[in-house]
């Protein structure tokens, strides 16, 4: 299935970006234009852990525009073997704080956004606002069902994903007007169809 861009490529490359994205604007099908519209996205990360971590460092790496990052925990020494964005010396600092100095020190194009708070019915279309994906990473089955309702309410693209020990699985979920507009089958399916309890 071919489904419509969500985001629309805008203004050029500089020379420093077309250096930097070199390798992956000359991969088949992807091109200058899909560079440009990633440099023009907004995806929020909901969790700065186990599995916001490296998707945090790919994003910024491949050249997401702005990214927001939603965690109200602090770095612990037990997260540094799995949570690869923090560092020892960030043991104890909040993790969007971390998370953000290591995406800014990756890669000076993307603009961070953090949001030192957990996510609940009441701040989630707050927080969400402005942003074309989210990717939940979310440790809880509460925040994971209230970004589900949100994303559906608002007909955003929800990248879900969830690890639990050998054992891990990911799902795109996308519903309402939006996916519709992009070629998504009506209705869509959300977590809640997947998983309702």
């Amino acid at each position: 299935m071919d489904l419509a861009p969500i985001v629309r490529a805008a203004g050029g490359l500089s020379a420093v970006q077309r250096a930097r994205y070199s390798r992956q604007i000359l991969l088949n099908g992807f091109g200058e234009e899909a560079q440009l519209r990633l440099l023009a996205s907004r995806v929020l990360v909901v969790g700065a852990g186990g599995l916001g971590s490296p998707a945090l460092l790919y994003l910024a790496a491949a050249g997401v525009g702005a990214i927001g990052i939603v965690d109200d925990d602090a770095v612990a020494l037990s997260n540094l073997h799995r949570q690869v964005i923090h560092d020892s010396s960030g043991v104890g600092a909040a993790k969007t704080a971390c998370a953000a100095a290591h995406i800014r020190a990756l890669n000076p194009d993307v603009t961070v956004v953090e949001h030192r708070e957990r996510l609940t019915e009441a701040n989630v279309r707050r927080i969400m606002e402005g942003y074309d994906v989210v990717l939940d990473g979310a440790d809880n089955f509460p925040t994971r069902y209230v970004v589900d309702a949100a994303c559906s309410d608002l007909s955003v693209p929800e990248v879900w994903g969830s690890v639990l020990r050998y054992a891990a699985q990911v799902c795109v979920f996308w519903t309402g007007p939006r996916a519709r507009a992009a070629g998504v089958p009506d209705p869509g399916v959300c977590l809640r169809d997947l998983f309702p309890s």
